[in-house]
């Protein structure tokens, strides 16, 4: 398999490689994570947390959705960006009435294509131990539905599994409560 780090001329870069879960689409919304905290891409990087704070705050909605980082293919639009304790969380909506819109819903549908990826300008990095990059603080261009993301792990899931997954979350974060209510109570006994 082939993995590519690709820096345009103008300094904007993006990743992408391989295929999972992580992206929603239901009547021409698309959700999922874009980018996820503490994992290693494909490419030696990893994003920090909170390295797309200071660029959601100033670009917010003008951060783009393309159909594989093409900058002459837009296909829909970011309706909310956010950082969350997993990493950078994206949804909106693709463009059905323009042809790659459409197209990219048919693939995203039948899962022949799932993955997200960013294109952007690292402000701020620090080397990793094993050559790579800790990425500090990133000036977020775009999101891209793309074949292969840099970061297996930045992903689109089907309606079906967007319902799956939050009735999990939901299951987590139960347990979660409950146990630290199980601890609070030992605590004050």
């Amino acid at each position: 398999m082939q993995t590519r780090a690709v820096q345009a001329a103008s300094g904007l870069e993006t990743k992408f490689i391989a295929f999972d879960e992580r992206v929603a689409l239901s009547d021409g919304r698309i959700e999922g994570y874009a980018s996820l905290f503490g994992l290693t891409d494909h490419g030696g990087d990893e994003v920090a947390p909170g390295a797309f704070a200071g660029s959601l705050a100033r670009k917010g909605r003008s951060v783009k959705l393309l159909w594989q980082h093409d900058p002459t293919q837009p296909i829909g639009v970011w309706e909310t960006l956010r950082e969350d304790a997993l990493g950078l969380h994206v949804s909106g909506r693709l463009i059905t009435e323009v042809r790659r819109g459409a197209e990219a819903a048919a693939l995203l549908k039948a899962g022949a294509v799932d993955g997200l990826s960013i294109g952007y300008h690292a402000i701020r990095s620090e080397k990793t131990p094993g050559g790579g990059r800790r990425l500090i603080e990133i000036d977020l261009w775009e999101v891209s539905l793309v074949t292969f993301p840099m970061q297996p792990e930045a992903r689109a899931l089907s309606g079906a599994k967007t319902d799956a997954c939050a009735r999990e979350a939901e299951d987590d974060a139960a347990r979660a409560l409950a146990e630290a209510l199980r601890e609070a109570r030992g605590v004050f006994s």
